[in-house]
């Protein structure tokens, strides 16, 4: 789509899973309502599914001003061409100027088939997005090769502007009085043929799912914590303080954490009321991931180190003295 083909809408996907609505989906109505606001235009929503009337009038307490939707025994389950076809409709009937999808599993599947369907480009993994007031481009930031160095990249010839946006990085909005979208059907025709993947059966993984990016406390270890063994006593003051654990990029290369525990450029993005950086030097990397914490509190036995920069609380010393102490403390 050209660039002159277009209105200054910003157009937002609105992810569910079995009627079960996505935090990232609200997140992105929230950066959405900004940018169309700087762009002077309207903020839109587009949900695909089946029976998802719940998520419809859930999605209609953040803002949108039309909802378009496709309702659909056959979209009871995501299949990527099925959802590309839909997608790629709404966003030709609506003519949006940006297209926001979050950056989760699914999100990642569906938004290059999307782009290239419209043959528009797309920014992916996005951290940041802001519109350049001289001439309306979508400035959206991310990591670049290998998390080393922040990148802002525009698309200034083409229509839409699309981003994924990482989980966790926006600010969610307050839940506001329902208001009173515009409910339009899209106008896309589904049958059997554009299922092209038969799905026989859903098996749900049974070890515990890890959000960190939804916990209100995490206790965070990094290179300092010196091994696996010691890591014992980061989850002991994480249970302790009701939290989760998490990680940096280098916990989760020696294979002390799992990956998907890692905060950072290259892991996730959070926001908890409380951050303890356990034996974290505070490389950008990381500290990208986790400087909106509320309050951050902080172990190191280097007093240079570059984490108490953006610490509210900085106690230097050695990490594996401390944290026995303080959970001895905690236990009572």
């Amino acid at each position: 789509m050209m660039k002159n083909s277009r209105t200054n809408d910003v157009l937002v996907y609105i992810e569910q899973r079995h009627g079960e609505l996505q935090n990232v989906s609200i997140e992105l109505l929230g950066i959405g309502k900004t940018l169309a606001n700087k762009l002077g235009g309207h903020l839109n929503a587009c949900i695909i599914g089946n029976q998802i009337d719940q998520v419809i009038d859930e999605i209609g307490h953040y803002g949108p001003e039309t909802i378009y939707v496709k309702d659909l025994p056959l979209l009871e389950n995501y299949v990527n061409e099925s959802y590309t076809k839909v997608l790629a409709k709404a966003i030709e009937q609506s003519k949006p100027d940006v297209v926001l999808i979050g950056a989760t599993a699914l999100g990642r599947d569906l938004a290059p088939r999307v782009s290239s369907r419209v043959h528009t480009g797309l920014t992916a993994d996005c951290t940041s997005l802001d519109i350049d007031e001289e001439n309306q481009n979508l400035l959206m930031t991310g990591p670049a090769f290998g998390g080393n160095l922040m990148a802002t990249i525009i698309c200034p010839d083409h229509r839409p502007q699309m981003s994924t946006v990482r989980p966790g990085v926006m600010i969610r909005p307050e839940r506001q009085e329902k208001m009173s979208s515009k409910i339009v059907e899209i106008e896309a025709d589904i049958t059997e043929k554009d299922l092209d993947v038969e799905i026989l059966e859903i098996v749900y993984e049974k070890k515990k799912l890890i959000k960190i990016e939804d916990a209100n406390v995490l206790v965070s270890a990094g290179r300092g914590i010196g091994s696996k063994e010691k890591m014992s006593n980061v989850f002991k003051l994480a249970e302790l303080l009701k939290g989760e654990v998490s990680g940096t990029r280098a916990v989760v290369d020696n294979g002390w954490l799992e990956k998907d525990r890692q905060v950072g450029q290259t892991g996730k993005t959070v926001r908890p009321d409380l951050y303890f950086a356990c034996g974290i030097s505070g490389a950008i990397q990381h500290v990208s991931g986790m400087e909106e914490s509320n309050l951050i509190i902080s172990i190191n036995r280097n007093i240079d180190a570059p984490i108490f920069e953006v610490s509210d609380i900085g106690i230097v010393g050695d990490v594996n003295k401390i944290l026995p102490l303080l959970v001895k403390e905690l236990e009572k």
